[in-house]
């Protein structure tokens, strides 16, 4: 490889990732938004099972906010340390789970 291909500028690669947690944030929000439309929208006929599939996926939107606003902190430091497993896991966690609950909403109001 060539030098040029090696060399990583430490100084903008917190900053991409740092983006890139609030992309992916923004990104839930507008699902969870468009998740409560659809159910307001839908007025009483979406079924108790959506209005909980929901308000689960909110509980998990607060979750994936904490968990990224930590790492977004931390990359903040002059010498960011690596994401924690717990980071890892519980941001992969909410984001599965968020699907799950999609398709439980998906079928209820169907």
């Amino acid at each position: 490889m060539s030098a040029a291909r090696d060399h990583r500028d430490p100084g903008a690669q917190p900053e991409r990732t740092r983006l890139a947690w609030r992309r992916t944030t923004l990104t839930f929000t507008l699902v969870m938004v468009l998740a409560v439309r659809a159910l307001v929208e839908t007025g009483g006929a979406a079924g108790a099972a959506a209005v909980v599939a929901a308000a689960l996926g909110a509980l998990l939107w607060v979750a994936f906010l904490v968990l990224a606003h930590r790492r977004i902190r931390a990359l903040t430091a002059a010498r960011p340390a690596v994401a924690g497993r717990g980071t890892v896991l519980g941001s992969a966690a909410a984001v599965m789970g968020t699907a799950a609950l999609a398709a439980v909403m998906l079928a209820a109001m169907a």
